[in-house]
């Protein structure tokens, strides 16, 4: 087993892989007790090499490795990329590109939406991955054998996975459906950790102009204590904590530990009072220009009799055109069809092909779903023409 410890030896692996067509990723890292993921190993493969790279040895450095993640030349080859996207742009400021991501490919090819690389793996190659060492502690040293061969094993099956997965998305004419769903995992956006946005993970409810303004300030507070403590959010304070204090703002270290989710003593401490001044800036702040509204409005709510129409179309087509419906649309891509939004991703790109235009018809009722010999079918309404789209027997 190669397992390289030093630069000198890492240029040479690099250089090794970027003469293949395509480099076979995939990392270990930990980030339960920090903000940031701690990179703890990288694994790579190209078609006749592979090799452990350890980030941790002592003055490693890992450019020849981020020369090659921005190197158009070589296709990089992940599995469910964005974790291991986001420790390799946060630590060496690149993004994979050209790249493929086999989780996104299995449900393209059909594969289904719940398919885990363990399936995919059992599937392809018809080997049995050991996840035994899954959830060990990636950052000792020494690694065990068993950890190692664990490690190395993810990225020697990965690229027979790639290969499958590629050759059949070239004889069905779908690599540019890969392609559009790899354009959030390629932009730079995505990666984006910007403390005044942090509250929006909290996705709040109430539109309410003070709580927001308050929210924004204490969420951008914690997020980047836990930044610079490199700590989990959590850590810092709980997200209930938040929410409490947007909709009751202390402006004193005395009405901060009023709140019932504040740690006893912790309005007094550094932090609370932190959070006091948070607290006042929200209050004399005001809502950024470009926010958007917290919950997309609605104009009526779905008829239950429309969703399920809409719901047994994607079945149909999703089966018709062997991938995985999630992919497709989304419960509220559906709830938002059935009262007339088109303003959804399943009304775009070649979603719209496999399923978003047939959903506007059926609609607007130019198509319709009927019983034939108990299999459900799709036909155009006014004629007797029936579509070949088939469920399995009703």
């Amino acid at each position: 087993m190669r397992i390289i410890t030093e630069t000198a030896d890492l240029k040479g692996f690099v250089a090794e892989l970027e003469r293949g067509p395509f480099a076979a990723i995939d990392t270990e890292f930990m980030r339960d007790q920090t903000y940031w993921p701690k990179l703890c190993l990288i694994q790579a493969a190209g078609p006749e090499s592979a090799a452990i790279i350890d980030p941790l040895s002592k003055g490693i450095d890992l450019s020849p490795l981020h020369h090659l993640l921005a190197s158009k030349k070589v296709m990089k080859v992940f599995h469910a990329a964005r974790q291991d996207i986001e420790i390799f742009h946060h630590q060496g400021g690149v993004i994979p590109d050209p790249l493929f991501d086999t989780q996104i490919a299995a449900m393209v090819c059909g594969f289904g939406e719940a398919a885990s690389y363990e399936t995919l793996v059992r599937k392809i190659t018809r080997s049995e991955i050991d996840k035994s060492a899954r959830f060990t502690d990636w950052s000792r040293r020494p690694l065990s054998k068993r950890q190692l061969e664990y490690a190395l094993a993810d990225v020697t099956h990965l690229r027979e996975v790639y290969e499958t997965l590629s050759k059949e998305l070239e004889k069905t004419g779908r690599s540019h459906w890969v392609e559009e769903e790899e354009a959030t995992l390629k932009d730079p956006v995505t990666y984006r950790l910007d403390p005044e946005d942090a509250w929006r993970r909290l996705k709040p409810r109430s539109t309410n102009k003070r709580f927001l303004t308050v929210l924004i300030a204490v969420a951008a507070w914690r997020e980047r204590e836990a930044q610079a403590r490199d700590v989990p959010r959590n850590r810092i304070l709980k997200d209930e904590a938040l929410l409490e204090i947007a909709a009751h703002p202390p402006t004193t270290a005395e009405a901060l530990a009023e709140i019932r989710a504040i740690p006893t003593g912790y309005a007094q401490s550094r932090a609370g009072k932190a959070i006091v001044v948070a607290v006042k800036e929200g209050l004399e702040g005001k809502l950024p220009d470009r926010m958007p509204p917290p919950e997309r409005p609605r104009t009526g709510e779905p008829s239950p009799a429309v969703l399920d129409l809409l719901k047994t179309l994607l079945r149909l087509k999703a089966h018709q055109f062997r991938v995985a419906p999630r992919l497709v649309a989304d419960s509220e891509d559906l709830e938002r069809l059935a009262i007339g939004d088109d303003g959804v991703p399943a009304l775009h790109g070649w979603r719209a092909e496999v399923f978003g235009h047939d959903a506007v018809e059926l609609r607007e009722g130019r198509l319709a779903i009927a019983l034939e010999n108990g299999e459900a079918v799709v036909i155009e309404t006014g004629t007797e023409r029936r579509m070949k789209v088939r469920s399995a027997k009703a």
